[in-house]
């Protein structure tokens, strides 16, 4: 009898077991496998408290608990990597209301009144623009994706357009640029296409390929490179340009920079080096003056103090370029630059003063000789809030291209430096309002005026009377994805 008990009990204990490995199993498949996933399986396991059953999943392919907490607690299996479509865009409705009298008709003498154009002030938006025109335009078109590759790798990739309201100075009406097509069709361009490499050391990143320099546009959230130069600071890039951008100092570049902060977990102090083609996005030829046997260098120290309310940066550059011509040697130019803003509750101000040497830069009419020229140029701005959504902002640039100029001379300009004209002294001043009704979102009525002065007395010959741009405009300006 004790042996048929003992066989009887060893049946139903085996049977049970079995049951419970069959039920262990369906839990577990029902739990981890939904097709996508391995199949797991669950180990019981109590709590100090209570005896509730609480299943435990282990991927297949790990042995032990302390090998899956090892993997949750991996950094890269925690990370989740940014993606993101970005892009901004800004335009205007304006209306010319007056345009600098340089247009030179077939008589030889300036002429002015309706259709008036103007040849001064070449790098400006409305430079050819007539009198009296008024038009709905785009400035500027971004479209953008960032893509982290892990988290120590990040590419940046941009679309431009940044179409301009210029004229044929000899028609006044073809509309053409080289942001446009051949048929006057706005066109994207590559304006960055980059890769960035966190914390080569800690607190710097390096960055290789077409970027943004640190001239006065970078603005790199989320990584060791600047957020507070001087584009960014001043905030209405869809009025104008800062004074340097304006006056076309490289904001973009091919080549490779360190981004760096001296304080990484305050972020109060930081660096910028970089060596670049001189070249912006546009590929290099044998017509440039620059055709890759020279680079530029640039670098910028910024600063954080009292709080972060005061913001100090220090700009310099310095690039060579080929001979222009038997007589014209070999060529350079260096810019140095201090820009600082204040920032309170009501009002937030900034300053921005630069020098620039172009060594040989323009070639006296008198002597025939190449001589240097140094431009200089200051900008002071103001913003702030005037009720709920509705804020301000006010700004004054002066420049003056050549400070050795001489009244009794011409000069024209050697450097390929862009738009550089040695005769024209500019002020510009522009205001208006800011009406963000929602976030992301800008109405912007405004002002924009350029007063042109010819630095050559009244009876040399070529000279111009002074005289001005006015333009008045509705500006619109919106972002997404960022």
């Amino acid at each position: 009898m004790k042996k048929t008990f003992t066989k009887l009990f060893s049946t139903g204990l085996l049977m049970g077991l079995t049951i419970i490995g069959f039920s262990a199993k369906a839990q577990s498949t029902s739990l981890a496998d939904n097709g996508n996933t391995p199949a797991t399986v669950v180990k019981s396991t109590t709590t100090a408290s209570h005896a509730e059953y609480k299943p435990e999943t282990i991927p297949a392919t790990t042995t032990t608990k302390a090998e899956v907490k090892a993997k949750a607690a991996d950094p890269d299996t925690a990370w989740k990597p940014q993606r993101r479509v970005w892009g901004y865009t800004f335009g205007d409705f304006y209306y010319d209301a007056h345009s600098d009298n340089d247009f030179v008709g077939a008589t030889g003498v300036p002429e002015g009144g309706a259709g008036a154009l103007s040849k001064r002030g070449g790098e400006t938006n409305y430079s050819g623009v007539p009198t009296y025109r008024n038009a709905f335009q785009f400035r500027r078109i971004y479209l953008g994706y960032d893509y982290e590759i892990t988290k120590k790798f990040k590419a940046e990739f941009l679309l431009a357009s940044e179409p301009g309201a210029n004229t044929s100075a000899a028609t006044g009406t073809t509309i053409q640029n080289g942001d446009n097509l051949v048929d006057g069709k706005m066109a994207l361009w590559i304006k960055n296409a980059n890769i960035r490499m966190r914390d080569i050391w800690t607190g710097t990143d390096f960055v290789i390929g077409e970027q943004s320099t640190p001239g006065f546009a970078l603005n790199e959230g989320g990584t060791n490179g600047p957020t507070s130069l001087s584009e960014t600071t001043w905030g209405y890039r869809s009025i104008e340009k800062t004074i340097t951008d304006f006056h076309k100092n490289n904001s973009y570049d091919i080549g490779a920079s360190l981004q760096g902060t001296f304080d990484p977990a305050t972020k109060n102090y930081g660096y910028v080096l970089m060596v670049g083609n001189n070249s912006q996005a546009s590929l290099l030829s044998a017509a440039s003056a620059n055709t890759g046997f020279y680079k530029i260098v640039y670098g910028d120290l910024w600063a954080k103090f009292l709080n972060q309310k005061l913001v100090v940066d220090i700009y310099t550059d310095y690039a060579k370029t080929a001979a222009a011509t038997s007589v014209i040697p070999g060529q350079d130019h260096s810019m140095w630059k201090v820009f600082a803003s204040y920032a309170t509750k009501p009002i937030t101000l900034g300053a921005e003063l630069y020098t620039q040497n172009f060594a040989s830069g323009v070639t006296n009419s008198t002597t025939k000789l190449p001589e240097d020229a140094t431009a200089t140029g200051i900008s002071f701005w103001v913003k702030g809030p005037i009720a709920k959504n509705v804020n301000y902002f006010l700004r004054y640039d002066s420049y003056n291209p050549d400070t050795k100029f001489n009244a009794a001379d011409s000069y024209a300009a050697n450097t390929n430096y862009g738009s550089y004209n040695p005769t024209v002294k500019e002020q510009f001043y522009t205001g208006g309002i800011d009406f963000n009704p929602t976030k992301n979102v800008h109405f912007m009525p405004n002002f924009w005026l350029v007063d042109y002065k010819d630095e050559r007395s009244s009876t040399t010959s070529g000279y111009v009377a002074p005289d001005h741009t006015l333009v008045f405009r509705f500006t619109f300006y919106y972002t997404f994805g960022k």
